[in-house]
């Protein structure tokens, strides 16, 4: 049984899908769990129906997601290399992009040959979207959660084990391990289904969330011995510099779940982590407790995302990029602090 109410006509997707050959998966660069679940879950579906299929993306695969990719099929996007494959594709699918800009270089290689895009995601898109098929649930728990009601349409057999892995990763990542106010009755029956399809879920969990290594542990001190409070509390934030991750020897990789470290603080109701990504670039992570909506803020910034969970890039240097980061956030969040007062 599927609870969650959608306008999605998933027979018409699934014709769509049915109808290309050649078929290119691909998620939003620095991807994440959401992502790369919904990936995979779409990937051994379409192996099955002997669709000539291919997961690339245009970063590198975390290492904690290192356990999805047994198969060896995810695959960095490279130019020179794919470009004659890409040449001959009919369909693209992007999961959980936000905006198609975030797929980089893959997005220019999609344009150039004007391949047939499908979308399908629980973020908000621009009104300007290219996308031939727009398949958006803004009240999707995750990305993956659209993927399991597809197949659950279009199979008329049991989910495959690896596909159901990718969901699983996808769900508990979006959700939070089932903690954040989206998870609804669906995340629970996804994850009932993964358990009796053989998923062995606490595996999954280790692997993302117990995996850390020596540098990202020195990393994340260094990350939290900074933290500064703002308006009483309620707003926290602190940096990430390329000479913290230098002398850590850490990875950009290492950062992930630090913003929701910040969140957990008792009086906190809106964290923000400021990476420096090289010497003009940085990127932000916005995250909310629940009371305060901050994809604004985030909007505000050049980015956005979830009501709660929402991110930016914006070019310049650290010191730059903080002040203008903390002065808008807290301009904005002044008048909202007020209204949960």
């Amino acid at each position: 049984m599927i609870y969650k109410n959608s306008n999605i006509d998933w027979s018409k997707i699934d014709a769509i899908i049915k109808k290309a050959q050649r078929i290119l998966l691909t998620t939003h660069e620095n991807p994440d769990g959401d992502g790369l679940g919904a990936e995979i879950g779409i990937y051994y579906h379409l192996k099955e129906f002997g669709k000539d299929v291919r997961i690339l993306n245009y970063s590198p695969l975390p290492t904690n997601f290192d356990f999805l990719n047994s198969d060896n099929i995810f695959e960095t996007y490279n130019a020179t290399n794919d470009e004659k494959w890409i040449s001959n594709v009919d369909l693209v699918i992007v999961f959980d992009v936000g905006d198609f800009k975030r797929t980089r270089t893959i997005a220019d290689a999609v344009n150039r040959h004007k391949i047939k895009i499908l979308n399908i995601d629980h973020h908000p898109h621009p009104e300007n979207h290219i996308f031939d098929h727009n398949c958006v649930d803004l009240n999707a728990a995750a990305t993956g959660s659209m993927v399991y009601r597809y197949l659950k349409t279009s199979r008329d057999k049991p989910i495959d084990k690896k596909s159901l892995e990718g969901i699983y990763t996808a769900v508990m990542t979006d959700t939070g391990c089932f903690k954040y106010s989206n998870t609804d009755i669906e995340c629970h029956q996804i994850a009932i289904e993964c358990l009796n399809g053989g998923v062995e879920t606490h595996k999954i969990y280790q692997n993302i969330y117990e995996n850390s290594t020596k540098p990202r542990i020195k990393l994340m001190g260094g990350f939290l011995s900074n933290i500064n409070y703002e308006l009483n509390g309620m707003f926290a934030w602190s940096l990430v510099t390329l000479e913290m991750l230098k002398k850590a020897k850490a990875k950009r990789d290492d950062v992930e779940g630090f913003s929701d470290m910040v969140r957990s603080i008792t009086g906190v109701e809106v964290a923000v982590m400021i990476l420096q990504q090289d010497e003009n670039l940085c990127r932000i992570n916005f995250r909310s407790k629940g009371k305060i909506v901050i994809n604004d803020i985030a909007r505000e910034l050049g980015g956005g995302g979830h009501p709660l969970a929402a991110g930016a890039k914006i070019k310049g240097d650290i010191e730059a990029v903080r002040n203008i980061v903390i002065n808008v956030t807290i301009e904005s969040l002044k008048n909202k602090i007020k209204l949960i007062k």
